[in-house]
């Protein structure tokens, strides 16, 4: 069955997203694959390995985790429901990126806590939650709820996805899960890649629908919808 995302995924042209598409080999919007730099800590052979899972999802930060459609609801409802929320949801920056380490990924991260955007990324979780079906046992198995918190194994059953709320944590991975002396290196990597855009405001400034088409298959950008300009109102 069909599953669908909603990301935060910088837009074509811009730099962090032609960085990002090169790094895990892959662009989302075309569904080509890109040739990976040769880095001087990280060879382009090593880099395609270990951004394998990455390079499936697209670059992204996950703010809807994927999820299969509730009965009765169709892909035209999804993309109306987008495109009302993001009429509503005024566009703003994050500050600055940094590159960080999550229980052994490298991945980029907020430089500073940002609380607008973990407030949008929680108003994304709930507004479209009447549109996801319900977890089926086997989803819930995947997510090893035997490992997570006690906080995340409700968010799980109340949301599909354990990492919300007090547990979001906005971050574009970038590796599988490493040890040192690799993460290091890996990490040391990434910061060098990435420096152009490090330490600059990234535009949240649309609400982007990915879609995996089949079990497995890679995720592809189905539409990007646009937020709302300035920030005078508060998200819906």
């Amino acid at each position: 069955m069909v599953r669908y995302a909603l990301y935060f995924s910088p837009g074509p042209g811009d730099a962090l997203a032609e960085l990002g598409a090169s790094w895990i080999g892959r662009d989302a919007e075309s569904g080509k694959p890109v040739e990976h730099p040769n880095l001087e800590e990280l060879g382009a052979s090593e880099l395609a390995s270990l951004t394998g899972p990455a390079r499936r999802y697209g670059f992204h930060a996950t703010l809807k985790a994927p999820f299969r459609l509730a009965q009765g609801v169709s892909e035209a409802d999804l993309t109306a429901a987008v495109t009302t929320f993001a009429a509503a949801a005024p566009a703003f920056e994050i500050p600055s990126l940094s590159v960080g380490r999550l229980e052994g990924f490298v991945a980029l991260v907020p430089e500073h806590p940002a609380p607008e955007l973990a407030t949008f990324a929680q108003s994304v979780v709930e507004a479209f939650e009447p549109l996801r079906a319900a977890l089926s046992e086997q989803d819930m198995a995947r997510r090893n709820p035997e490992a997570l918190s006690p906080s995340q194994l409700r968010n799980l059953m109340r949301w599909g996805y354990p990492y919300v709320s007090d547990d979001f944590r906005f971050h574009m991975t970038l590796s599988t899960r490493l040890i040192e002396p690799d993460l290091s290196r890996v990490a040391a990597a990434a910061s060098r890649h990435f420096a152009p855009v490090l330490s600059r405001p990234i535009p949240v400034s649309a609400l982007t629908v990915f879609v995996e088409p089949e079990p497995g298959a890679a995720f592809e950008i189905h539409s990007r919808i646009p937020l709302a300009p300035g920030q005078q109102r508060e998200f819906a």
